[in-house]
């Protein structure tokens, strides 16, 4: 829970739950390695008497899965996943709505018009992500280019952090990040450039690169969810939860955000958060120029959900 990320995040969401429900006891386990650990570990908790267990990684999806066959009466969810049961649900936001902002903020930045992006792995959550990006910045500046770096980890600070510097010194002078560290806000801090984080309000690593960070807010749902097992009504359902049910959202801005930049935000944000437009909706190319959504079309969910394309603007490949 100390990458200042996603671990971090949810770990904040863990302690609104022990304030707001003070009978419930919790455990945390750290660095879990997706595969049999996970699954070892689960059974674990579930063994130890754990009524509710919250499984926090995309990876740890097949064991949640195994170990609820043989608990009936644990509650599981895990986070970002696509497998449900009777007592598993999944639960994840739309963080690309929060992912659509910061790219406002970013296109509006760029004096070069590259933006670097330091992404983790090929999954359609990391792509949906960059995708949403990259229509943020192409909103305001139709000239930008958003280029992608891979860095097949989740968790790398000096891996995460050489991938920025490799952007910055290929001309990028604002960098993006879908990793767990503030790695890649420190390069661009050290170089004198700009970034967006990711996971947690980054800036305190970084004051004068993070111009605003795409947030997680766990903390209601943890409440809302162990509050309903407590009381017998939960039932197993894939949450995908909205900006305007707070899971999501976006840092205080940076003291180098200009006024008018805040207002194109706002604008955006509000319409969002009214669910009178998202972020999908057409006429939206891929990068050889296709459309893939056509003018006044919503992407539905499942095509959000099973993401394996790049929109027209970003500069990279999706590896197999």
């Amino acid at each position: 829970v100390g990458d200042a990320g996603w671990s971090y995040a949810h770990d904040q969401g863990r302690k609104l739950l022990m304030e707001k429900v003070p009978d419930v006891q919790t455990t945390i386990v750290e660095s879990v390695p997706e595969g049999a650990d996970a699954e070892r570990v689960i059974t674990q908790l579930a063994e130890q008497g754990h009524k509710v267990i919250f499984a926090t990684s995309f990876g740890f999806m097949d064991p949640t899965i195994n170990v609820a066959k043989k608990y009936p009466n644990v509650v599981f969810l895990h986070c970002s996943g696509f497998k449900t049961a009777q007592n598993v649900g999944t639960y994840f936001g739309r963080i690309y709505q929060a992912r659509y902002l910061t790219g406002i903020v970013a296109g509006k930045t760029t004096k070069t018009n590259v933006i670097g992006y330091v992404a983790a792995h090929p999954i359609p959550e990391v792509i949906r992500g960059i995708n949403a990006f990259t229509l943020g910045v192409r909103s305001v500046n139709p000239a930008a280019k958003v280029k992608v770096v891979w860095t097949n980890t989740w968790y790398d600070p000096a891996k995460e952090k050489q991938a920025a510097v490799s952007l910055l010194d290929g001309g990028a002078d604002v960098i993006a990040q879908h990793q767990d560290t503030p790695g890649p806000m420190q390069a661009a801090e050290e170089k004198g450039k700009f970034g967006v984080g990711y996971n947690t309000d980054m800036a305190k690593m970084a004051p004068k690169a993070v111009l605003t960070s795409a947030v997680w807010n766990w903390g209601p749902y943890y409440v809302k969810t162990v509050e309903a097992v407590k009381k017998g009504t939960w039932k197993s359902e894939q949450y995908w939860g909205p900006m305007s049910d707070g899971i999501v959202g976006i840092a205080p801005y940076g003291p180098m955000v200009a006024a008018d930049v805040k207002k194109l935000v706002e604008d955006a944000r509000a319409r969002i958060v009214k669910g009178e437009w998202d972020v999908f909706t057409g006429p939206i190319k891929d990068q050889g120029g296709q459309v893939r959504v056509a003018a006044g079309q919503k992407l539905p969910d499942k095509d959000m959900l099973g993401m394996n394309w790049f929109v027209e603007g970003v500069e990279g490949a999706i590896p197999k």
